[in-house]
C-alpha cells in the first residue's frame, strides 16, 4: 500500500480521536435568567398558564374565556362557596425549560375586531408571561370560540323573572 492509498481510507474511531484536539475544559451549561451559576429555577405550567389567561382578560374585546361548554361548568362552580375563579380556563401550555409556546379559546364580545383583539392578546401574553418568568414565549395561538351577543345576557334575566312569579 503506498501513502496516498492509506491517506484516502476513512480513519478508525481511534486515529480520529487520537487527532482530535484535547478538551481539557468540561462543556458549562447555557446561563440565563432561569439557569445560573448557584442555581436553577423550575416554572410549573399552571402559573404560565395562569398568567397567560390574566393577561388575555385584560384585553378589551374579551368577554370569557374557553368554549361555552368550559364557560358553564365554571359558572356552575363559581356558586360554590369558597371556590375560587379559574383563571387558567381556556389555557394550554406547552412548556420547555426556556421557551414556551401558548394556546388560548377565547369568546368575543360582538363588534370587536377579531384581528384587532387577537394581536391585543398575543401582545399582552408575550409581555406579560416573558416579563413574569423569564422564559421565551415562541407563539400564542388564539381560537376564537364564539361571541356574545348583547341579548345574551338579557335571556336569562328574562328567564330567572319568569320563574320567580
Amino acid at each position: 500500500m503506498t501513502d496516498s492509498t492509506a491517506s484516502s481510507l476513512p480513519k478508525t474511531s481511534d486515529e480520529a480521536r487520537r487527532e482530535a484536539p484535547a478538551t481539557t475544559e468540561p462543556e458549562r451549561k447555557q446561563l440565563d435568567a432561569l439557569h445560573t451559576e448557584r442555581g436553577d429555577t423550575t416554572i410549573a405550567d399552571t402559573v404560565v398558564q395562569k398568567l397567560a389567561g390574566i393577561a388575555a382578560r385584560e384585553v378589551p374585546g374579551v368577554f370569557a374565556m374557553g368554549n361555552p361548554v368550559r364557560r358553564a361548568f365554571n359558572a356552575l362552580t363559581e356558586r360554590i362557596p369558597g371556590s375560587q375563579t379559574n383563571v387558567a380556563g381556556g389555557v394550554t401550555v406547552e412548556k420547555g425549560e426556556r421557551q414556551t409556546a401558548v394556546d388560548v379559546s377565547v369568546i368575543l364580545e360582538y363588534g370587536a375586531s377579531v384581528v384587532d383583539v387577537s394581536q391585543g392578546i398575543r401582545t399582552n401574553i408575550i409581555d406579560s408571561v416573558e416579563r413574569a418568568t423569564g422564559l421565551e414565549v415562541i407563539e400564542v395561538n388564539v381560537n376564537v370560540t364564539d361571541v356574545h351577543l348583547p341579548e345574551d345576557d338579557d335571556a336569562p334575566a328574562a328567564e330567572q323573572s319568569s320563574e320567580l312569579a
